[in-house]
């Protein structure tokens, strides 16, 4: 279906308390990169978003804007956070409706997506599943199955009454409302609701009669609160990179149908992505593929000087300043073609070749070379 103009709100105001530390959360470094990146990083990915609006709070608005600069981030603006999670997310809404946050009004979005800058995990599935139940009911949120079980105690401390589980859910992130429901529930708001509520879908119903659709969100809405979280992050992040692999081919007939077919066997294990493009070339696409920390490259040509070829993508690596903290499988796959029976690469350049994967590899860059003869 098709989805209708849809912008983001990421508050990542917060202060971190419960993680310890003096670095607020989301600008803590999982794999070299600050989380509130991989957030940003899963909005820019979905064409279908039109404004990532990040709220910080005062004194991170510069780290923030060095953060979009250092990783390339598009389509995204930095506003000022107020004291609560409320107030932040107001802001944020106002820099669609009000001159004074914004010196130029951003196209009003038909649906709002509301999501913690602390949950990187966010698939398109979700998203869309959120927006499409905002534009039919107003107002829609991810739940997950509660954990443990909620218990209330009484004022000497003592167990008063627990909540029967299965009638009870969690409310979890990525929220959608349409714009002008939302934005006239924070309108309306009291200053109470503004300084302890926390629940957006609430206020939607409270000031707007709008009763949220509820969705089924999947296990990995979660949100890093605790410093243990951010080591789960950490090898969730090194799985998924593991799990990814950019095919370069050289735009020459033959390289490209075998790169196609490539893609295609490959596709139904790990995500791929396919670029034809000459390396002397400094291109932005492959740039962007860095910037989104692919860090598997299956390169194919039929060049005579396979190292060349090598030589530049790890000079790209390398210009690139992504933190090579996990390292990167290169593979050359020297495609020969030729009718001539005896292999076209010789052992100079094979012990070349070899000199040089030894010396990348102190780099963290694995090199592999794979010789096909073509017919």
């Amino acid at each position: 279906p098709a989805v209708p103009p849809v912008a983001a709100v990421l508050p990542a105001g917060g202060s971190g308390e419960r993680l310890g530390g003096a670095t607020p959360k989301q600008f803590c470094a999982v794999q070299g990169r600050p989380l509130v990146s991989y957030t940003v990083r899963a909005m820019e990915r979905i064409g279908w978003i039109s404004d990532i609006i990040v709220v910080v709070s005062p004194e991170n608005i510069e780290t923030m804007k060095s953060i979009i600069e250092k990783y390339g981030h598009k389509r995204v603006t930095v506003v000022k956070g107020g004291i609560t999670r409320h107030r932040s997310i107001f802001n944020g809404l106002k820099v669609f409706a009000e001159n004074e946050f914004s010196n130029h009004l951003l196209q009003k979005p038909e649906v709002v997506i509301i999501h913690d800058a602390v949950r990187p995990f966010v698939e398109e599935d979700i998203l869309s599943k959120v927006v499409m139940a905002a534009k039919e009911h107003g107002a829609a949120g991810a739940i997950r199955p509660l954990v443990s079980t909620v218990i209330a105690s009484a004022a000497d401390g003592c167990l008063d009454h627990s909540l029967e589980r299965a009638r009870y859910r969690a409310s979890e992130m990525p929220q959608a409302f349409l714009f002008d429901i939302i934005y006239e529930a924070y309108q309306q708001c009291t200053d109470y609701d503004l300084d302890y509520g926390t629940e957006c879908l609430h206020l939607a119903l409270k000031y707007c009669k709008t009763n949220a659709k509820l969705v089924e969100g999947t296990a990995d809405l979660w949100k890093v609160t605790y410093k243990r979280d951010l080591y789960a992050a950490e090898s969730i992040i090194k799985d998924n990179l593991s799990q990814q692999v950019c095919v370069i081919t050289d735009v020459k007939e033959v390289v490209a149908q075998v790169s196609s077919l490539l893609h295609e066997s490959l596709q139904s294990q790990i995500k791929v992505e396919a670029i034809s493009t000459s390396l002397s070339k400094n291109d932005s696409h492959l740039q962007n593929i860095l910037s989104g920390q692919c860090y598997n490259f299956v390169c194919v040509t039929d060049k005579k000087c396979a190292i060349q070829e090598t030589q530049q993508l790890v000079d790209v690596l390398e210009k690139s300043n992504i933190p090579l903290l996990y390292p990167v499988v290169l593979i050359l796959v020297h495609l020969d073609a030729s009718e001539n029976i005896s292999f076209s690469i010789g052992m100079e350049e094979l012990t070349r070749l070899k000199k040089f994967a030894r010396e990348v590899k102190k780099k963290n860059i694995l090199v592999y070379g794979l010789l096909i003869q073509y017919k």
